[in-house]
């Protein structure tokens, strides 16, 4: 079973050569969910792939926040979470933007507007994982807002608890803060 089949997207021509070893792997563990909570956890796994992938280099900081959270939001376990993020950055680098849309699309079809707010907040958390979210990372979320079919004040209440970690909004280096009176 492909792992478009478990996200309900497979057209049919992909054949097993073109997924390698840790497709394999992960559709298997998968396999052991029930369907749609793997579709789920799938979806919002290369969702966070997604913007972790969009400055084309996914760091380990990236990938250890993507594997705390989808062990702790998905409920499965560090093997299989590790499985899980590592397909989904296999998926990115195979596929890359040509499916983003469908795959985030098709989550905010079968997610609770509170799911969509957890993805939106574990968004801007892997995107801080490396200490910083760059103007890139911010326009992607912002698209996945749009995409989740949340608001621009959903968007507006996450990225302020992750304004320090914001690229655009931090001091540049050696230059002291206004004092305010």
């Amino acid at each position: 079973m492909s792992i478009w089949r478990i996200l309900g997207l497979e057209s049919g021509t992909e054949s097993t050569s073109e997924r390698g070893d840790a497709v394999r792997a992960i559709v298997d563990q998968l396999g052991e969910l029930d369907p749609d909570r793997a579709r789920h956890i799938a979806s919002f796994a290369y969702t966070l792939g997604r913007v972790a992938h969009v400055d084309l280099d996914i760091s380990k900081e990236e990938t250890r926040a993507m594997e705390r959270i989808v062990r702790e939001l998905g409920g499965i376990s560090d093997e299989e979470a590790v499985l899980v993020v590592q397909i989904a950055k296999s998926q990115h680098a195979l596929f890359g933007a040509t499916e983003s849309y469908v795959v985030t699309r098709e989550f905010a079809r079968m997610a609770t507007h509170e799911e969509k707010e957890a993805l939106l907040e574990c968004l801007f958390a892997v995107s801080a994982a490396d200490d910083g979210i760059s103007s890139a990372e911010e326009a992607e979320i912002r698209k996945i807002v749009g995409e989740l079919d949340l608001q621009h004040s959903d968007f507006i209440a996450v990225r302020s608890r992750y304004r320090g970690h914001i690229a655009s909004l931090r001091e540049p280096p050696g230059t002291t803060p206004p004092q305010t009176s």
